[in-house]
C-alpha cells in the first residue's frame, strides 16, 4: 500500500507546510488567531492546536518511546494561547515525525496498529499503512481548513501542492 519513501515525502511536505503557517501565524495578531471561524475546531489557532495534537498522539502510537499526549488532549483547542507557543511545540514536533520517517523500514510498515482514542472509547486495530495514511491525511485535511480560513479572514495562505515542494522542484 505505502513505502518509506511516501512516509519520508509526506514527512517533509508536513514540515514544509507547518514551516510556512509559522511565519505567517507569527505575523497575524492573536484576536485573529483566536477569533471563532464556524470551523469544527473554532479558530485557526484551535485547528492548529487540534492538528499538533492528534500529530502528537499518532506519533505516540508509532514511537513506542514517545509518551501520548493525555494532558495535552485535555487543554486543546486552547493547548496554545498564542501563535509563537504553537510554533515552538509544532517545530519540535515535526522533527520528531521526520525523525522517526527517516528511521522508518519497509518491515515497519506491516503488521497492525493498536489505537488508544485520546479522548476515551474502545481501543480498535488498523493495518499500519492505514494509521500511517491517517497521520498525513488528517494534517493535509486541517490544513485545508486553516488554509480556507485565512483566506476568508483576509490574510495571506501558503502554497500547499505538493509539486512545489522544495524538495520535489
Amino acid at each position: 500500500m505505502i513505502n518509506v519513501g511516501y512516509v519520508r515525502t509526506m514527512a517533509r511536505y508536513n514540515s514544509w507546510q507547518n514551516d510556512q503557517l509559522m511565519s505567517l501565524l507569527l505575523d497575524m495578531p492573536d484576536a485573529e488567531l483566536g477569533k471563532d471561524r464556524g470551523a469544527f475546531f473554532g479558530s485557526i489557532l484551535g485547528t492548529a492546536n487540534h492538528l499538533l495534537c492528534a500529530d502528537m498522539l499518532w506519533l505516540s502510537r508509532f514511537d513506542p518511546s514517545t509518551e501520548p499526549p493525555f494532558e495535552a488532549f485535555a487543554k486543546w483547542p486552547r493547548l496554545h494561547k498564542d501563535a509563537r507557543a504553537w510554533a515552538a511545540d509544532r517545530h519540535r514536533v515535526d522533527g520528531k515525525i521526520r525523525y522517526w520517517a527517516d528511521a522508518i523500514r519497509e518491515l515497519d510498515l506491516l503488521g497492525d496498529l493498536h489505537c488508544v482514542p485520546a479522548s476515551g472509547g474502545a481501543a480498535y486495530t488498523l493495518p499500519m499503512g492505514i494509521a500511517i495514511l491517517q497521520l498525513f491525511n488528517h494534517q493535509t485535511h486541517h490544513r485545508g481548513q486553516i488554509h480556507a480560513m485565512m483566506t476568508a479572514a483576509g490574510q495571506k495562505a501558503p502554497v500547499s501542492d505538493i509539486a512545489y515542494m522544495p524538495e520535489t522542484v
